[in-house]
């Protein structure tokens, strides 16, 4: 297993809300050693309570519009999506971001999780998209690569983003919700596996990390919420989104540990009204990502994400007057993220890898 660098200078935790933070009392163990940006959503006026002993920075509607001018307009109001903001303004490599209903989860044995230090795991070590290994993650502690293995893809691709689980109450859409009110989720599954190259997924922001140098661009969470004909469908945006680039740039995506303790079932009747426009234009919507090739000039993530708006535009855009403007808030969105983080001098990017020949 990959030694682990402490990273509390290269990390920011990123969290989302409405209300008070008190359930950071029971990750103070975990997360006190790392900065915070707190994203409020909802009123500005309203002041959110911050246990002492927290090193963190809070942003509101107000600082938003502060920052951005008129690019705020690509940033979602009265909805979760929010979080991109905190994205957008954080310096450190590395982001971990969790939702406020979200607690300490424990393995079988009764040990706490330390979900943060799974993710640091997760992004520290190389991801294998290009064949899938039947005993999950290979770099795991116990594990290896099974026989029938390539040698020559042993050495795997960097890893872009972490995606975390859930005990208790599982991520589920309104109907489902509704046909299963009761149900928990209590397995734990000791297994981390690499999403294969071509594949989609769900992506749940309520527990999720990111290599922000690798993929930052991608992760914007698109326009939900307040004036918008959709909800809750943020964070699947952005995943596949950023997907669609982390196939095109050679990049991986992990799934499985760690798990964390989602204590609230929200509202399904409140969901179904935000989702009903979703769960339609998904049968569309994911079609067209799985048909996405980008071009073979498309070098870094901005290039990748201003061609994939465009494509929205284009090809979404006659589903509803909807993508038409997500397409804009994508391109204002790169706008933004260039102007709060200017690239290096001397930026490149691996877009083919050696051991393989690979098609789009």
């Amino acid at each position: 297993m990959a030694q682990l660098r402490d990273l509390k200078d290269e990390l920011d935790i990123v969290i989302p809300t409405i209300r008070n933070l008190d359930f950071l009392e029971m990750w103070r163990p975990f997360f006190q050693p790392y900065h915070l940006i707190i994203v409020q959503d909802g009123d500005p006026s309203n002041t959110i309570g911050v246990p002492e002993g927290f090193d963190y920075e809070l942003y509101n509607r107000n600082d938003v519009n502060r920052v951005l001018g008129p690019k705020a307009s690509c940033i979602s109001f009265k909805d979760s999506a929010c979080r991109c903001f905190g994205f957008l303004v954080s310096k450190k490599k590395y982001i971990f971001t969790i939702d406020d209903d979200c607690f300490v989860a424990k393995e079988p044995s009764g040990k706490e999780i330390n979900a943060l230090e799974q993710h640091i795991r997760n992004l520290l070590t190389p991801s294998t998209p290009l064949f899938f290994n039947t005993l999950y993650d290979p770099f795991a502690n116990g594990s290896d690569f099974v026989r029938g293995y390539p040698f020559s893809l042993r050495e795997g691709l960097p890893t872009a983003i972490s995606h975390g689980l859930w005990l208790n109450i599982p991520d589920y859409d309104a109907p489902t919700q509704l046909v299963k009110p009761r149900e928990r989720n209590t397995r734990y599954v000791d297994a981390v596996m690499t999403i294969p190259r071509g594949t989609l997924f769900p992506m749940c922001g309520m527990n999720l990390a990111f290599d922000r140098e690798l993929i930052g661009p991608a992760m914007y969470f698109g326009l939900m919420g307040d004036g918008q004909p959709i909800g809750r469908y943020d964070d699947m945006w952005a995943g596949w989104c950023a997907k669609v680039i982390c196939d095109h740039l050679l990049l991986g995506v992990k799934t499985g540990l760690p798990y964390i303790w989602h204590s609230k079932a929200s509202n399904p009747f409140v969901n179904l009204k935000k989702e009903y426009k979703g769960i339609y234009w998904q049968e569309d919507i994911i079609p067209f990502f799985q048909s996405i090739v980008l071009r073979e000039e498309c070098t870094s993530v901005q290039d990748c994400y201003i061609e994939l708006a465009n494509k929205v535009k284009e090809r979404l855009g006659p589903i509803d007057p909807y993508f038409e403007k997500l397409g804009d808030a994508m391109v204002t969105w790169i706008e933004a993220w260039n102007e709060l983080n200017p690239p290096p001098p001397a930026q490149t990017a691996t877009v083919a890898h050696p051991n393989v020949a690979m098609k789009n």
